[in-house]
């Protein structure tokens, strides 16, 4: 059975933290729960979209929070890809009784 596996590119507009007004910042969020600023990867959403769709990502919705005031923006870009094949179970090796164990007859 196929299995997915989720990610989450968060765009989001906001103050900088210097005096240049505006600056739009990009965050990965993986399957595994990591919080990643990708920003310095690209600086537009298709930039970061073909990146991701590089390594297998599909995307698959995207949202807009209208809630936000003012000038600020929050876009969610909800990517999926298949999830990678467990490798089978190790093998125990079976054998009869333990290796170097002697008896001794007298």
């Amino acid at each position: 059975m196929l299995k997915w596996e989720y990610a989450l590119l968060i765009r989001r507009r906001q103050a900088a933290t210097n005096d240049l007004g505006w600056e739009v910042v990009f965050v990965w969020y993986g399957p595994e729960g990591s919080m990643v600023d990708v920003t310095p990867y690209g600086d537009t959403a298709l930039a970061h979209l073909n990146r991701a769709g590089d390594q297998g990502w599909e995307l698959v919705a995207m949202s807009e929070d209208p809630s936000l005031p003012g000038n600020n923006e929050l876009h969610r870009y909800h990517l999926k890809r298949p999830k990678p094949a467990a490798p089978p179970p190790r093998q125990r090796m079976r054998g009869g009784g333990r290796p170097g164990r002697r008896t001794l007859s007298g």
